[in-house]
C-alpha cells in the first residue's frame, strides 16, 4: 500500500504501537487544527494563543508557559495579534510591571470559528467510532492530560 492511500503511513506493518500510534494521532490532529488556522489566516501558535484566551484573561508569563515561547516570542506574537484587532493589552491591577492580554469582541467570534471548526474535523474523524469507543477515548485522553497537567510534559525518559 502506498503512502497516497494509507494518509498515516502505517499500512502494511501491523497495528501501531501506543508510541507510533499517539504521535500519528497528534500529527493528524495538528493537521485539522493547521487546515482551521489557514481558513482564517492564523497560524498554529495563534490558535493556540485565542484558544487559551476563550475563558481567560492571562499574563504574558502565564501564555509564554502554556505555549512554551520566551519573552521575546510572546511579546511578538502577542503584539500581531493585537495589530489584528484580535486582543488587548492592559496593565494589571497586580504587578505594574506586568500587563495582562484579553481577546476582543472580534478575537472571540474568530476563536468561536476556529473551534467550531477544529470540533467538526475531529468530531468527523470520530463519528464512526461507537459511543461507547468516543467516550472511553474522551476519558483516556483526559486522563493523560491532567497527569501531564500534574507534573508537567515529560521531557525525557526516566
Amino acid at each position: 500500500m502506498t503512502l497516497e492511500s494509507d494518509p498515516s503511513g502505517l499500512a502494511g506493518d501491523g497495528p501501531p504501537n501506543t508510541v507510533d500510534a499517539l504521535v500519528q494521532l497528534s500529527f493528524l490532529i495538528h493537521r485539522i487544527v493547521s487546515a482551521a488556522g489557514a481558513e482564517h489566516d492564523l497560524s498554529v501558535i495563534q490558535i493556540r494563543l485565542l484558544g487559551i484566551l476563550r475563558d481567560r484573561q492571562a499574563g504574558m508569563v502565564e501564555l509564554g508557559r502554556h505555549l512554551g515561547l520566551d519573552k521575546s516570542s510572546m511579546t511578538g506574537l502577542v503584539g500581531r495579534a493585537e495589530k489584528r484587532g484580535l486582543v488587548e493589552r492592559t496593565p494589571s491591577p497586580y504587578d505594574g510591571r506586568a500587563v495582562l492580554v484579553t481577546l476582543t469582541p472580534d478575537g472571540r467570534r474568530l476563536a468561536g470559528r476556529c473551534a467550531d471548526g477544529i470540533g467538526r474535523r475531529v468530531n468527523a474523524l470520530t463519528d464512526e467510532l461507537p459511543a461507547e469507543g468516543r467516550a472511553r477515548l474522551t476519558e483516556l485522553a483526559s486522563s493523560l492530560l491532567a497527569r501531564a497537567g500534574r507534573s508537567g510534559p515529560p521531557e525525557q525518559a526516566r
